[in-house]
């Protein structure tokens, strides 16, 4: 086998890696490009799966990009292939999220045996939207979750008592937004009280109102449809719908049918954890979904499932609340449920060969 063949190779299981990061709705809005011999890898935001109304200004693509890129350096490390990872090098181009150059010359970003011991979990871990057990985390599992969070540069921390709460009426009320927004859309109006869309026109400004979050209907896959995407969320992976219990596990379903569903109840006390950074710029998001991913590899390896509790951040007047009530700092990009109980589902993949290009010498 020649040395380009191989280079193809060891840059397609690479991308294959990266490719099973979480990302919103599962839009997977990443895009990959390899240089002529395979030295750089470029990752590109895909903006064509952008979710304009739910993540108006970018941020949750660029933290699902950045859990790509996470996994992308996880693998490298299990290849035994150093790398030098760059941000957004190119202020003209803000679509090219990073720059990673294979095998560089000179200092490179260490940590590769961390990295490796990583690895194992990047095709285990699936968002699990079932139940957990009311068993709590272990003080050295969460010293282990806050180290990983921090070492790509992120604050992880654990609400509890009445900051505990309201996260909880927060992300309630995210997904009580989200439901009047989808009963609108199906009775095909406008979205008006507790689901419109802050960011949508009204009729006191000169623009026909517009329907709220139709990103929700867009990128979740019900009946045939389910069975034969290679994006979005799938049915079968939406987990039993809620009757009872306080975890706020998202009804991708939003009032929908889903044949063949099951109800359940869920846990009461659930184990959340908010992300988060100091500043709140495009960089700043790269670096959450760095340490998102870091943190939820380790979580997974530690025996741990998790899911995502993004209702609240998808509007910024709920958003903002959500920082540390006491000091105020930090700014929360993500928020993070964990638990003992099922791994959850895999959700479909596109190809490795629509998402990696190589460029022609």
């Amino acid at each position: 086998m020649d040395t380009q063949a191989a280079d193809d190779l060891t840059v397609t299981a690479l991308v294959t890696d990266a490719i099973a990061a979480p990302s919103m709705h599962n839009a997977q809005p990443w895009r990959f490009r390899c240089s002529p011999g395979c030295r750089t890898l470029r990752l590109w935001a895909d903006e064509e799966r952008a979710l304009p109304q739910a993540d108006p200004d970018g941020r949750a693509l660029h933290i699902g990009c950045g859990a790509a890129l996470f996994n992308l350096r996880a693998s490298a490390a299990h290849a035994d292939l150093p790398v030098r990872t760059t941000l957004l090098p190119d202020a003209e181009r803000p679509a090219l999220l990073a720059v990673v150059e294979l095998d560089p010359e000179g200092e490179t970003d260490g940590g590769t045996e961390r990295l490796r011991r990583l690895h194992p979990a990047v095709h285990e871990r699936h968002s699990s939207r079932y139940p957990f057990e009311a068993t709590g985390l272990t003080a050295a599992q969460l010293t282990g979750l806050r180290h990983a969070a921090e070492q790509e540069g992120a604050t992880l921390s654990f609400p509890v008592g009445r900051h505990l709460q309201l996260v909880l009426e927060l992300a309630e009320e995210g997904e009580e937004r989200d439901r009047g927004a989808a009963a609108d859309d199906a009775a095909g109006g406008a979205a008006t009280g507790s689901g419109a869309d802050p960011l949508a026109g009204g009729a006191g400004d000169g623009r026909e109102p517009v329907p709220a979050r139709p990103d929700l209907a867009e990128w979740t896959r019900i009946g045939a449809a389910a069975e034969s995407a290679d994006d979005g969320v799938p049915a079968y992976a939406f987990g039993p719908e809620r009757r009872g219990g306080r975890a706020p596990v998202r009804d991708f379903a939003a009032g929908r049918e889903v044949a063949g569903r099951e109800t359940a109840t869920f846990e009461s006390h659930p184990h959340l954890a908010l992300l988060s950074t100091e500043r709140d710029r495009p960089e700043d998001w790269l670096r959450a979904g760095q340490a998102m991913q870091r943190t939820l590899l380790a979580a997974t390896l530690d025996g741990l499932s998790s899911s995502f509790v993004t209702q609240s951040l998808e509007w910024p007047e709920l958003r903002r609340p959500l920082r540390e009530p006491v000091s105020g700092h930090g700014l929360v990009q993500m928020v993070l449920r964990f638990g003992y109980g099922p791994r959850g589902t895999a959700t479909p993949r596109r190809p490795v060969e629509e998402v990696l290009e190589f460029d022609a010498p």
